[in-house]
């Protein structure tokens, strides 16, 4: 037994309404927070070590900040950095780096210069 098909309703034609404009928070000025270095891309617990992908160059003794979540934000110095197990001075825009922290941190937080 086949069972016939219903017919299609029309749809009302669409209202066209004129398009809001919706306005966006700035957020926390550029300024307070410094220039963005990175992102951690991971965090080992048990050495206190932050992986960080660079969007800008980083050299030991630079100020540092760490930003994210919602209570974490912090700032320290690099003293140690790292790329495959090996001492670094300085790292370059694009390298993945090592860096000793102080207070544990989770992937996505933003490493700013201060």
């Amino acid at each position: 037994m086949l069972k016939k098909k219903k017919p299609l309703k029309k749809k009302d034609p669409v209202k066209k309404t004129a398009k809001k404009t919706v306005r966006k928070t700035p957020s926390k000025s550029k300024s307070a927070e410094g220039k963005l270095v990175g992102r951690v891309t991971h965090y080992f617990s048990n050495i206190s070590v932050a992986v960080v992908a660079l969007s800008v160059p980083v050299k030991n003794g630079d100020t540092i900040r760490i930003v994210g979540g919602k209570e974490t934000d912090f700032e320290q110095k690099v003293s140690s950095m790292q790329i495959d197990r090996k001492e670094i001075k300085s790292a370059k825009k694009g390298d993945s780096i090592g860096i000793k922290i102080d207070q544990k941190v989770h992937e996505g937080y933003r490493v700013y210069k201060a």
